[in-house]
Order: structure tokens, then C-alpha cells, then sequence
């Protein structure tokens, strides 16, 4: 999809995508090369990482998991937990989920390499590609893309037709995450991208 947005060289081929599901208050299970704790609140997930491998066992920070359920009540967490030497064998993970907002989208990027607390004071340099599609947009609408002829139908029907999207990867910007308005994105106006800081 960026490579398209670009007008760069074909969406190269996918190795496959593994299928994941839960609908538990805290869920822990295997996906691909993943362990996968997803809880309705983050403070949960403490108690369930004694259920995950302890090769794929991340260090455990209360604090961070109290940031998210204070930053993002009412959100569901995903914490994939994975052994690094199976890195590279790893598929994309594709969530599907009902908005909060159906007139607004919000992508997650707050930034933190640290493995505490992000600083919601801070500014920062993104290394994001954000990729946008609606199943509203008109015809004629972004930019065509075309995947491969062995594609899964049980994926496909999850992917756009079409993509616009812009690189966010040289200005300081507010930690954050990125939204736009659902009729800026219908209208391909890039430029009400957003950030937006939890609880600000």
C-alpha cells in the first residue's frame, strides 16, 4: 500500500497472514509467532503474563500498564509477546475492530523505545507511513492497489481497493497518535492530519 501511495514498484508478495480471535474480558493465545494477551483493561495483563512462554515473557512494568488503562479507558490492549530469533518469520497482523469514532480515525503512535511510561510532554521524530482507506471513499478516489492473484479470499475481503497516505518522518511533532476526520480523508486532504495526545 505505500508503495502505491508513492508510486513506487508493486505491493511486493506476502509470505501469509495467520487469523486471530477473542472475545474475552483477558484472552491469552498463540497466533503465528506470537503470544497474544488481549485484555479490556491493561492493568489485567500483569497476572496474565505468568500464562505466556517465559522466552517470550516482555520485563513487567506496572506503570506502563496503568498508563494505558488511565490514557485509553474503554480501549482493548493487544500485547503480542515474541522470542526475537523467531523475528523474521513473523506475518503481518491485521486487527479489525469497530471504530469509537465513526466520523473521526485515530491511529495509535505514541512513541516510547524505553519500555516505560511515554512522555505525553515530549516531542518527537515519527518514522510512520500512514496509510487511509474508506469503504465511503467516491469513485476515482486514491490510488488503485493491486495484490497478488493467490491472495486468500479471507483476507482480501479485509483490504482496500484503494489507499492515499503521506510519510511522517522528519519533523518533531507532539508524542501522539495520528487522526483525521472522516470527511477530510473522503475529501483526500491530507494536511488535517493530526496529532492527538490522550487525555488532552
Amino acid at each position: 500500500m505505500r508503495d502505491v501511495v508513492i508510486h513506487a514498484q508493486p505491493v511486493a508478495r506476502s509470505a501469509g497472514i495467520a487469523w486471530m480471535g477473542a472475545a474475552a474480558a483477558v484472552e491469552v493465545f498463540d497466533h503465528d509467532i506470537y503470544t497474544v494477551v488481549l485484555a479490556s483493561d491493561p492493568t489485567q495483563i500483569p497476572a496474565a503474563l505468568r500464562q505466556v512462554p517465559p522466552h517470550k515473557r516482555p520485563p513487567l512494568n506496572r506503570e506502563l500498564f496503568e498508563f494505558y488503562a488511565d490514557a485509553f479507558p474503554g480501549y482493548t490492549i493487544a500485547l503480542c509477546c515474541f522470542d526475537n530469533a523467531e523475528a523474521q518469520r513473523a506475518k503481518p497482523l491485521l486487527m479489525w475492530y469497530p471504530p469509537t469514532d465513526p466520523d473521526r480515525l485515530v491511529l495509535p503512535a505514541l512513541d516510547c523505545h524505553t519500555g516505560g511510561v511515554p512522555d505525553l510532554r515530549s516531542l518527537v521524530r515519527p518514522d510512520h507511513w500512514v496509510l487511509l482507506a474508506s469503504d465511503a471513499a467516491p469513485e476515482g478516489w486514491g490510488t488503485s492497489v493491486e495484490y497478488p492473484a493467490g491472495i486468500r479470499h479471507k483476507l482480501r475481503r479485509f483490504l482496500p481497493d484503494r489507499v492515499t497516505g503521506v510519510e511522517f518522518s522528519h519533523d518533531l511533532l507532539p508524542n501522539g497518535d495520528f487522526a483525521i476526520a472522516h470527511d477530510d480523508l473522503l475529501r483526500e486532504d491530507l494536511s488535517k492530519i493530526e496529532r492527538v495526545v490522550p487525555g488532552h
